[in-house]
């Protein structure tokens, strides 16, 4: 039987510290492209759809981020992948850390946090992110990409940069995005997890980011052990299509730390 998430896995011959790339709402595995391509020659790397997004299964009602961390967790077992660097962005910030509470430091070699938060939400945005459920349920999801395209992205960014995000956007189902909202919604607080984390962490944030600020991405920083923090100047959500040079070098040199330690 064919694993539950589509994917994509390069599986080279290599000794590196695979990786594992869990994107953000509402978008897809295309989102690590830059990444992809940077790192594909010579590391294994698994870049999923999650549940609901992308050409992944489709579960209406709530999906908690217990539930994506299952999936995840499951595809890695599939795929005999033992251990590996999970990399989150935003939503799969948060999954990454839910993952890493389920695998712990004996799977996960190293953490990378960008653009998210650790907090759990709050009664008005549990209420915002359920009714924003219901508006996508009731109306699609091209609304909201128009309204959000310039906070994913900052307004300069390179045109093709947001004709990506927003086609990424418009082509989620409703009813996975809304299944995740309502999820994410009850998130728990991550805070206590991360003030035990034990492996290499790097906390990565766009310095015109208005969904999670730098101010977020410091505060993390403090809570994680030995973590790096850096900001990606001229960036806003998402940094890693934004600025991908700049990205994939901070990448690249966390990941090499990873590979030397025994």
């Amino acid at each position: 039987m064919p694993p539950f998430l589509a994917h994509t896995d390069n599986s080279p011959q290599s000794t590196r510290t695979p990786l594992l790339l869990i994107h953000g709402h509402p978008f897809d595995r295309t989102m690590w492209h830059p990444q992809l391509t940077a790192f594909a020659a010579d590391r294994r790397i698994i870049a999923p759809d999650l549940r609901g997004y992308g050409a992944s299964p489709v579960t209406p009602g709530i999906t908690p981020l217990s539930r994506f961390a299952a999936d995840l967790a499951e595809l890695l077992d599939e795929l005999g992948v033992r251990t590996c660097v999970l990399a989150g962005l935003s939503m799969g910030g948060q999954i990454a850390m839910e993952c890493y509470d389920r695998l712990g430091a004996e799977r996960v070699r190293g953490l990378v946090l960008a653009d998210t938060f650790p907090t759990p939400e709050t009664p008005e945005g549990r209420r915002s992110r359920n009714a924003m459920a219901d508006r996508l349920l009731r109306e699609g999801m091209r609304g909201y990409a128009d309204e959000v395209l310039e906070k994913m992205v900052a307004p300069y960014a390179h045109p093709d940069v947001k004709a990506h995000v927003h086609r990424m956007m418009t082509a989620t189902d409703p009813e996975g995005a809304a299944a995740a909202l309502r999820g994410r919604a009850e998130r728990p607080d991550y805070r206590p997890l991360l003030t035990k984390v034990t492996v290499p962490a790097l906390v990565v944030v766009g310095a015109d980011d208005e969904y999670t600020p730098v101010s977020d991405a410091e505060a993390m920083h403090a809570l994680l052990p030995g973590s790096a923090l850096h900001v990606i100047d001229a960036a806003a959500h998402m940094p890693n299509l934004e600025r991908p040079e700049e990205f994939n070098r901070v990448l690249g040199e966390f990941l090499a730390r990873v590979d030397e330690r025994p």
